[in-house]
Protein backbone atom coordinates (compact mmCIF):
# COMPACT_ATOMS: atom_id res chain seq x y z
CA UNK A 1 0.00 0.00 0.00
CA UNK A 2 1.75 3.69 -0.83
CA UNK A 3 2.03 6.08 1.58
CA UNK A 4 2.56 8.87 -0.80
CA UNK A 5 5.66 10.04 0.64
CA UNK A 6 7.28 12.10 -1.82
CA UNK A 7 10.54 14.11 -2.80
CA UNK A 8 12.48 16.11 -5.41
CA UNK A 9 15.85 15.00 -6.84
CA UNK A 10 17.94 17.08 -9.21
CA UNK A 11 20.69 16.01 -11.28
CA UNK A 12 23.01 18.08 -14.12
CA UNK A 13 25.43 17.87 -16.68
CA UNK A 14 27.66 19.91 -18.74
CA UNK A 15 28.29 20.11 -22.65
CA UNK A 16 31.50 18.93 -24.08
CA UNK A 17 32.69 22.61 -24.86
CA UNK A 18 32.31 22.98 -20.61
CA UNK A 19 36.13 24.23 -19.86
CA UNK A 20 35.95 20.81 -16.98
CA UNK A 21 34.82 18.53 -19.77
CA UNK A 22 37.45 19.89 -22.18
CA UNK A 23 40.14 19.15 -19.60
CA UNK A 24 38.79 15.34 -19.51
CA UNK A 25 38.32 14.83 -23.00
CA UNK A 26 41.84 16.31 -23.31
CA UNK A 27 43.08 14.03 -20.61
CA UNK A 28 41.63 10.57 -22.91
CA UNK A 29 42.33 11.88 -25.69
CA UNK A 30 46.00 11.70 -24.69
CA UNK A 31 45.27 8.24 -23.36
CA UNK A 32 43.67 7.16 -26.25
CA UNK A 33 47.22 8.25 -28.57
CA UNK A 34 49.54 6.38 -26.55
CA UNK A 35 46.44 3.59 -26.39
CA UNK A 36 46.57 3.12 -29.75
CA UNK A 37 49.83 2.41 -30.67
CA UNK A 38 51.10 0.79 -27.28
CA UNK A 39 48.17 -1.05 -25.43
CA UNK A 40 50.17 -1.51 -22.00
CA UNK A 41 51.38 1.69 -21.95
CA UNK A 42 50.85 3.90 -18.36
CA UNK A 43 49.02 6.97 -18.18
CA UNK A 44 47.85 9.22 -15.72
CA UNK A 45 47.26 12.67 -17.72
CA UNK A 46 46.10 15.97 -16.05
CA UNK A 47 44.75 19.12 -18.04
CA UNK A 48 44.30 22.81 -16.88
CA UNK A 49 42.56 24.90 -19.46
CA UNK A 50 42.61 28.78 -18.83
CA UNK A 51 42.62 32.06 -21.10
CA UNK A 52 44.91 31.03 -24.11
CA UNK A 53 46.36 28.58 -22.27
CA UNK A 54 46.38 24.21 -21.72
CA UNK A 55 48.97 22.86 -19.74
CA UNK A 56 48.77 18.47 -20.25
CA UNK A 57 50.57 17.21 -17.00
CA UNK A 58 51.33 14.09 -15.32
CA UNK A 59 53.27 10.56 -15.67
CA UNK A 60 52.89 8.43 -18.59
CA UNK A 61 55.32 5.44 -19.23
CA UNK A 62 54.84 4.67 -22.51
CA UNK A 63 57.20 3.20 -26.05
CA UNK A 64 54.60 5.43 -28.04
CA UNK A 65 55.44 8.32 -29.28
CA UNK A 66 52.67 10.70 -28.54
CA UNK A 67 52.73 14.52 -30.29
CA UNK A 68 50.70 15.55 -27.00
CA UNK A 69 50.54 19.63 -28.03
CA UNK A 70 48.78 18.09 -31.36
CA UNK A 71 46.66 15.72 -29.55
CA UNK A 72 45.46 18.57 -27.37
CA UNK A 73 44.98 21.33 -30.26
CA UNK A 74 42.55 18.50 -32.13
CA UNK A 75 40.02 17.63 -29.48
CA UNK A 76 40.10 21.22 -28.77
CA UNK A 77 39.09 22.08 -32.60
CA UNK A 78 36.71 18.75 -32.56
CA UNK A 79 35.37 19.97 -29.60
CA UNK A 80 34.65 23.57 -31.70
CA UNK A 81 36.66 26.34 -29.74
CA UNK A 82 37.51 26.94 -33.79
CA UNK A 83 37.01 30.63 -33.32
CA UNK A 84 38.95 33.58 -31.34
CA UNK A 85 36.02 35.25 -30.97
CA UNK A 86 34.93 32.87 -28.57
CA UNK A 87 37.66 33.66 -26.16
CA UNK A 88 39.40 30.22 -26.70
CA UNK A 89 40.41 28.84 -30.17
CA UNK A 90 42.54 25.66 -31.19
CA UNK A 91 45.21 27.26 -32.95
CA UNK A 92 46.03 30.29 -31.08
CA UNK A 93 46.09 29.09 -27.68
CA UNK A 94 49.47 28.02 -26.47
CA UNK A 95 49.59 24.34 -24.94
CA UNK A 96 52.35 23.36 -21.97
CA UNK A 97 53.41 20.29 -22.30
CA UNK A 98 54.68 18.76 -18.90
CA UNK A 99 54.45 14.92 -18.71
CA UNK A 100 56.95 13.13 -16.71
CA UNK A 101 57.20 8.89 -16.63
CA UNK A 102 55.33 6.75 -13.43
CA UNK A 103 57.25 6.40 -10.23
CA UNK A 104 58.43 3.17 -10.28
CA UNK A 105 57.17 2.41 -6.97
CA UNK A 106 53.65 2.22 -8.12
CA UNK A 107 55.05 0.20 -11.28
CA UNK A 108 56.27 -2.62 -8.95
CA UNK A 109 52.53 -3.26 -7.61
CA UNK A 110 51.07 -3.22 -10.83
CA UNK A 111 53.44 -5.00 -12.81
CA UNK A 112 53.20 -7.98 -10.66
CA UNK A 113 48.87 -7.51 -11.46
CA UNK A 114 48.45 -5.64 -8.32
CA UNK A 115 45.87 -2.45 -8.17
CA UNK A 116 47.74 0.72 -8.90
CA UNK A 117 46.63 1.95 -5.79
CA UNK A 118 43.80 1.56 -2.96
CA UNK A 119 40.58 3.26 -2.76
CA UNK A 120 36.77 2.50 -3.35
CA UNK A 121 34.43 2.40 -6.24
CA UNK A 122 30.73 2.06 -6.52
CA UNK A 123 28.54 1.16 -9.09
CA UNK A 124 24.78 1.67 -9.60
CA UNK A 125 22.01 0.56 -11.54
CA UNK A 126 18.20 0.71 -11.04
CA UNK A 127 14.60 0.47 -13.60
CA UNK A 128 14.19 3.97 -13.91
CA UNK A 129 14.83 4.13 -17.50
CA UNK A 130 15.76 1.84 -20.59
CA UNK A 131 19.50 2.41 -19.82
CA UNK A 132 19.25 1.21 -15.86
CA UNK A 133 20.29 4.83 -14.82
CA UNK A 134 18.88 7.31 -13.21
CA UNK A 135 16.06 9.69 -14.37
CA UNK A 136 17.28 12.88 -13.68
CA UNK A 137 21.04 12.42 -14.70
CA UNK A 138 19.87 11.46 -17.91
CA UNK A 139 17.37 14.00 -19.20
CA UNK A 140 20.60 16.31 -18.19
CA UNK A 141 22.78 14.26 -20.25
CA UNK A 142 20.26 14.49 -22.99
CA UNK A 143 19.52 18.06 -22.72
CA UNK A 144 23.05 18.98 -23.40
CA UNK A 145 23.51 16.28 -26.10
CA UNK A 146 20.56 18.09 -27.62
CA UNK A 147 22.53 20.93 -27.09
CA UNK A 148 25.62 19.76 -29.29
CA UNK A 149 23.47 18.52 -31.79
CA UNK A 150 22.12 21.62 -32.52
CA UNK A 151 24.99 24.08 -32.65
CA UNK A 152 27.13 21.17 -34.70
CA UNK A 153 24.19 20.74 -37.34
CA UNK A 154 23.52 24.92 -37.37
CA UNK A 155 19.71 24.44 -36.34
CA UNK A 156 20.67 27.19 -33.71
CA UNK A 157 23.56 28.86 -34.67
CA UNK A 158 23.85 31.45 -32.33
CA UNK A 159 24.68 28.81 -29.64
CA UNK A 160 28.47 28.42 -28.59
CA UNK A 161 30.47 25.51 -26.81
CA UNK A 162 29.95 25.96 -23.40
CA UNK A 163 26.61 24.94 -21.95
CA UNK A 164 25.05 23.32 -19.05
CA UNK A 165 21.83 21.84 -17.93
CA UNK A 166 19.96 20.19 -14.91
CA UNK A 167 16.81 18.88 -14.14
CA UNK A 168 14.76 18.26 -11.00
CA UNK A 169 12.23 15.27 -11.03
CA UNK A 170 9.72 13.96 -8.27
CA UNK A 171 9.65 11.09 -6.68
CA UNK A 172 6.40 9.09 -5.00
CA UNK A 173 7.20 6.04 -3.29
CA UNK A 174 10.78 5.89 -4.75
CA UNK A 175 9.41 6.03 -8.59
CA UNK A 176 9.52 9.19 -10.24
CA UNK A 177 6.23 10.91 -11.19
CA UNK A 178 7.26 14.06 -13.01
CA UNK A 179 9.95 17.52 -14.21
CA UNK A 180 9.65 20.17 -11.65
CA UNK A 181 12.46 22.09 -12.80
CA UNK A 182 14.48 22.25 -15.89
CA UNK A 183 17.73 24.70 -16.11
CA UNK A 184 19.59 25.24 -19.15
CA UNK A 185 22.43 27.42 -20.15
CA UNK A 186 24.08 27.95 -23.23
CA UNK A 187 26.92 29.75 -24.58
CA UNK A 188 26.00 32.26 -27.40
CA UNK A 189 26.82 34.97 -29.85
CA UNK A 190 26.87 38.46 -28.94
CA UNK A 191 24.64 39.10 -31.58
CA UNK A 192 21.30 37.69 -30.79
CA UNK A 193 18.52 38.62 -28.20
CA UNK A 194 17.76 36.52 -25.02
CA UNK A 195 14.38 36.23 -26.06
CA UNK A 196 15.46 34.28 -29.02
CA UNK A 197 17.75 31.99 -27.13
CA UNK A 198 15.24 31.36 -24.96
CA UNK A 199 12.63 30.12 -27.40
CA UNK A 200 14.95 27.95 -29.58
CA UNK A 201 16.50 26.33 -26.62
CA UNK A 202 13.02 25.81 -25.26
CA UNK A 203 11.75 24.52 -28.61
CA UNK A 204 14.51 22.61 -30.39
CA UNK A 205 16.40 21.14 -26.99
CA UNK A 206 14.00 21.26 -24.16
CA UNK A 207 10.62 20.15 -25.93
CA UNK A 208 12.76 17.51 -27.87
CA UNK A 209 14.37 15.72 -24.65
CA UNK A 210 12.07 15.88 -21.76
CA UNK A 211 9.29 13.51 -22.16
CA UNK A 212 5.67 15.13 -22.32
CA UNK A 213 4.22 12.52 -19.86
CA UNK A 214 7.06 14.03 -17.48
CA UNK A 215 5.73 17.94 -17.49
CA UNK A 216 2.62 19.24 -16.24
CA UNK A 217 1.65 22.88 -14.97
CA UNK A 218 4.00 22.92 -11.90
CA UNK A 219 7.19 22.70 -14.54
CA UNK A 220 9.19 25.58 -14.56
CA UNK A 221 12.01 26.20 -16.93
CA UNK A 222 15.14 28.45 -16.52
CA UNK A 223 16.65 29.51 -19.52
CA UNK A 224 19.92 31.19 -19.18
CA UNK A 225 18.80 32.85 -15.79
CA UNK A 226 21.47 35.26 -15.72
CA UNK A 227 20.76 36.80 -19.03
CA UNK A 228 23.93 37.00 -21.71
CA UNK A 229 26.34 34.16 -21.59
CA UNK A 230 28.46 35.31 -24.34
CA UNK A 231 31.71 34.70 -22.07
CA UNK A 232 32.02 30.78 -22.06
CA UNK A 233 34.26 28.41 -21.69
CA UNK A 234 38.48 28.09 -20.71
CA UNK A 235 38.04 32.66 -21.26
CA UNK A 236 35.28 32.64 -18.74
CA UNK A 237 36.49 29.75 -16.24
CA UNK A 238 39.15 27.43 -15.55
CA UNK A 239 39.03 24.15 -16.64
CA UNK A 240 40.39 21.00 -14.36
CA UNK A 241 40.50 17.36 -15.37
CA UNK A 242 38.57 15.28 -13.06
CA UNK A 243 36.40 18.24 -11.47
CA UNK A 244 32.94 16.44 -12.82
CA UNK A 245 32.91 13.03 -11.02
CA UNK A 246 29.14 13.32 -10.56
CA UNK A 247 28.49 14.13 -14.27
CA UNK A 248 30.46 11.19 -14.56
CA UNK A 249 28.80 8.90 -12.65
CA UNK A 250 25.53 8.84 -11.45
CA UNK A 251 24.07 12.69 -10.72
CA UNK A 252 24.65 11.85 -7.33
CA UNK A 253 21.64 9.10 -7.49
CA UNK A 254 24.37 6.72 -6.15
CA UNK A 255 27.56 6.85 -4.27
CA UNK A 256 31.00 7.94 -6.08
CA UNK A 257 34.62 6.38 -4.90
CA UNK A 258 36.21 9.83 -4.94
CA UNK A 259 38.53 9.26 -7.50
CA UNK A 260 38.26 10.52 -11.33
CA UNK A 261 38.34 8.32 -14.27
CA UNK A 262 39.58 10.85 -17.45
CA UNK A 263 43.29 10.62 -17.98
CA UNK A 264 43.80 7.28 -16.10
CA UNK A 265 44.75 4.02 -18.06
CA UNK A 266 43.05 0.77 -17.34
CA UNK A 267 45.16 -0.45 -14.82
CA UNK A 268 44.06 2.28 -12.09
CA UNK A 269 40.60 0.90 -10.43
CA UNK A 270 40.09 4.05 -10.02
CA UNK A 271 38.69 3.87 -13.91
CA UNK A 272 38.64 -0.03 -14.11
CA UNK A 273 37.04 -0.76 -11.40
CA UNK A 274 34.28 1.48 -11.63
CA UNK A 275 33.37 0.40 -14.13
CA UNK A 276 33.08 -2.97 -13.43
CA UNK A 277 30.86 -2.36 -10.39
CA UNK A 278 28.72 -0.25 -13.11
CA UNK A 279 28.34 -3.65 -14.99
CA UNK A 280 28.14 -5.77 -11.87
CA UNK A 281 25.55 -3.34 -10.89
CA UNK A 282 23.47 -3.38 -14.31
CA UNK A 283 22.98 -7.24 -14.68
CA UNK A 284 21.83 -7.60 -11.25
CA UNK A 285 19.01 -5.30 -11.97
CA UNK A 286 18.75 -6.66 -15.59
CA UNK A 287 18.47 -9.66 -13.94
CA UNK A 288 15.79 -8.79 -11.86
CA UNK A 289 17.36 -9.51 -8.70
CA UNK A 290 17.31 -6.22 -7.69
CA UNK A 291 15.00 -2.94 -8.32
CA UNK A 292 17.99 -0.38 -7.35
CA UNK A 293 21.42 -1.79 -6.81
CA UNK A 294 24.75 0.13 -5.45
CA UNK A 295 27.88 -2.52 -5.69
CA UNK A 296 31.09 -1.16 -3.82
CA UNK A 297 34.59 -2.26 -4.43
CA UNK A 298 37.59 -1.86 -3.03
CA UNK A 299 41.68 -2.62 -3.49
CA UNK A 300 44.56 -2.18 -1.60
CA UNK A 301 47.75 -1.10 -3.89
CA UNK A 302 49.53 -3.73 -5.29
CA UNK A 303 47.07 -6.65 -3.97
CA UNK A 304 45.32 -7.67 -7.12
CA UNK A 305 42.13 -9.38 -5.54
CA UNK A 306 39.82 -6.65 -3.95
CA UNK A 307 39.60 -6.26 -0.47
CA UNK A 308 35.71 -6.36 -0.15
CA UNK A 309 32.81 -6.88 -2.32
CA UNK A 310 29.35 -4.95 -1.11
CA UNK A 311 25.89 -5.37 -2.54
CA UNK A 312 23.41 -3.23 -1.37
CA UNK A 313 19.82 -3.58 -3.01
CA UNK A 314 18.01 -0.74 -0.68
CA UNK A 315 15.61 -3.91 0.52
CA UNK A 316 14.56 -4.25 -3.36
CA UNK A 317 16.49 -7.44 -3.61
CA UNK A 318 14.53 -10.95 -5.14
CA UNK A 319 17.41 -12.93 -2.77
CA UNK A 320 19.61 -11.87 0.51
CA UNK A 321 22.32 -9.14 -0.51
CA UNK A 322 24.87 -11.85 0.90
CA UNK A 323 24.13 -14.28 -1.41
CA UNK A 324 24.43 -12.05 -4.20
CA UNK A 325 27.63 -10.56 -3.03
CA UNK A 326 28.62 -14.74 -3.54
CA UNK A 327 27.13 -14.80 -7.02
CA UNK A 328 29.23 -11.28 -7.78
CA UNK A 329 32.35 -13.40 -6.81
CA UNK A 330 31.77 -16.59 -8.99
CA UNK A 331 30.14 -14.59 -12.25
CA UNK A 332 32.88 -11.52 -12.77
CA UNK A 333 36.74 -11.20 -12.99
CA UNK A 334 37.48 -8.65 -10.22
CA UNK A 335 41.26 -8.35 -10.22
CA UNK A 336 42.33 -5.58 -12.20
CA UNK A 337 43.66 -8.13 -15.05
CA UNK A 338 40.75 -10.01 -15.23
CA UNK A 339 38.56 -6.65 -15.12
CA UNK A 340 40.91 -4.83 -17.93
CA UNK A 341 40.36 -8.22 -20.26
CA UNK A 342 37.16 -9.23 -19.68
CA UNK A 343 35.65 -5.49 -20.39
CA UNK A 344 38.87 -5.24 -23.34
CA UNK A 345 40.12 -1.51 -21.79
CA UNK A 346 43.50 -1.80 -23.55
CA UNK A 347 41.88 0.11 -26.62
CA UNK A 348 41.46 3.29 -27.39
CA UNK A 349 37.78 3.89 -26.36
CA UNK A 350 38.18 6.40 -23.78
CA UNK A 351 37.65 10.40 -25.29
CA UNK A 352 34.36 9.28 -25.82
CA UNK A 353 33.31 8.37 -21.95
CA UNK A 354 34.16 12.10 -21.38
CA UNK A 355 31.21 13.80 -22.22
CA UNK A 356 27.95 13.06 -21.63
CA UNK A 357 28.78 10.77 -18.93
CA UNK A 358 30.81 7.07 -18.88
CA UNK A 359 27.41 4.96 -18.00
CA UNK A 360 24.14 4.76 -19.55
CA UNK A 361 25.55 4.92 -22.73
CA UNK A 362 24.89 2.77 -25.72
CA UNK A 363 27.77 2.54 -27.77
CA UNK A 364 29.67 -0.80 -28.16
CA UNK A 365 32.72 0.53 -27.13
CA UNK A 366 31.08 0.90 -23.36
CA UNK A 367 31.65 -2.76 -22.81
CA UNK A 368 30.54 -1.83 -19.10
CA UNK A 369 27.22 -1.62 -20.40
CA UNK A 370 26.37 -5.25 -21.56
CA UNK A 371 23.86 -7.17 -19.67
CA UNK A 372 25.58 -10.58 -20.90
CA UNK A 373 25.48 -12.21 -17.30
CA UNK A 374 21.84 -10.97 -16.54
CA UNK A 375 20.75 -14.62 -17.20
CA UNK A 376 23.04 -16.67 -15.99
CA UNK A 377 22.90 -14.84 -12.74
CA UNK A 378 18.95 -15.42 -12.24
CA UNK A 379 19.31 -19.01 -13.22
CA UNK A 380 22.30 -19.19 -10.26
CA UNK A 381 19.57 -17.30 -8.37
CA UNK A 382 17.20 -20.14 -8.70
CA UNK A 383 14.60 -17.19 -9.66
CA UNK A 384 14.39 -18.79 -13.58
CA UNK A 385 13.52 -22.49 -12.21
CA UNK A 386 10.89 -21.19 -9.59
CA UNK A 387 9.19 -18.75 -12.53
CA UNK A 388 9.06 -21.75 -14.78
CA UNK A 389 7.22 -23.69 -12.26
CA UNK A 390 4.99 -21.28 -11.02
Amino acid sequence: MSDGRSYIFTSESVTEGHPDKMADQISDAVLDAVMAKDPMGRVACEVLVTTGLCIVAGEITTKAQVDIPRVARETIRDIGYTDARYGFDWETCGVLNAVQKQSPNIAVGVDSGGAGDQGLMFGYACRETDELMPLPIMLAHKLVRRLSEVRREGVLKFLRPDGKSQVSVEYVDGAPTGVTAVVVSSQHSDAVKQEKVRAGIQREVIDAVVPRDMVNRQTRYHINPTGSFVIGGPHGDTGLTGRKIIVDTYGGMGRHGGGCFSGKDPTKVDRSAAYMARHVAKNLVAARLAERCEVQLAYAIGVADPVSVAVNTYGTGAVDDGRLVELVRQNFPLTPRGMIDYLKLRRPVYRATAAFGHFGRTEKSFTWEATNKAKALREQAGLAAAAARG
